[in-house]
């Protein structure tokens, strides 16, 4: 893991097309922002842990829970 130490308005470039910028620090919270091509889907993790999960499922497991949700 690469650990950086960035101000608020610094920036991170990955792979010469992700671009990372600090926009606030409040007390031990960071916010960022993430501009990235179109094909290269960002998530945080726990919205692509369930984005994975949801893929796993079996077609008529994720039918009927789309079916169940949509009521």
């Amino acid at each position: 893991m690469l650990v950086l130490t960035r101000k608020i308005g610094e920036e991170i470039i990955i792979d010469g097309s992700i671009l990372v910028t600090i926009t606030a620090i409040k007390g031990d919270r960071v916010r960022i922002g993430v501009t990235a091509p179109p094909e290269i889907p960002v998530d945080r993790a726990e919205v692509h842990k369930r984005i994975q999960e949801f893929q796993e499922l079996p077609l008529e497991i994720s039918a009927s829970m789309i079916l169940e949700n949509a009521e």
